[in-house]
């Protein structure tokens, strides 16, 4: 008679098949995470993904959103470092510059999932949580409106700098900063009508 094989003891496997899905999703975009390469990447049985989630959906809802709390916490650990605007204009640039490309997997998988959120309102509420986070630790330092112009900076310049075959100055960013933070934004005025003649 032979022995049942021990059951292997796995209590982090479900968080293991997150990090991997994002792993392949970043490697093969979420057109190619098959739960295959998932479970694979994962080093777990395939029948394992269906154990823990309802579908690959439900997998890639959560792995996103593990990811963008990674990010957020990330960027509150460097605005929450701040004492002063001065200190928050140094730690916006130095996200800008350096951690928010020091990982080019991340920038795919930002790319995926506004993809996601452009077509379904699931993954549209989770980009909006995100954002409604970063703009909560920009708001530490700044007022809302100029948080809310300080974020999509942030998040344009960032794309730029990863994606342009041109290098951008660091330079260049702490400039932007600074034209963006230098004053409280108001209302937009209206332009000046015809001089009465």
């Amino acid at each position: 008679m032979t022995e049942r094989r021990a059951r292997r003891h796995d209590p982090e496997r479900r968080e293991r098949i997150l990090d991997a899905c994002l792993d392949v999703v970043g490697d093969v975009g979420v057109a190619g995470a098959s739960t295959r390469r998932i479970a694979a990447a994962a080093d777990v049985p395939l029948g394992s993904l269906t154990y823990h989630f309802d579908g690959v959906d439900e997998l890639l809802h959560e792995a996103f959103e593990r990811f963008t709390r990674r990010i957020s916490d990330r960027f509150e650990t460097y605005l929450g470092g701040a004492a002063d605007v001065e200190q928050a204009r140094r730690a916006v640039v130095e996200l800008i510059t350096v951690d928010l490309l020091a990982d080019p997997r991340e920038l795919v998988l930002t790319h995926e999932l506004y993809t996601l959120a452009a077509r379904d309102p699931r993954y549209r509420r989770l980009t909006h949580a995100w954002m409604a986070r970063s703009r909560h630790a920009l708001e530490r330092h700044f007022d809302p409106a100029t948080a809310r112009l300080l974020d999509a900076l942030i998040e344009g310049l960032t794309i730029h700098r990863a994606l342009d075959t041109e290098p951008h100055e660091r330079d260049e960013v702490r400039h932007a900063v600074a034209l963006v933070t230098r004053a409280p934004a108001g209302p937009v005025a209206a332009p000046p009508g015809p001089a009465a003649g």
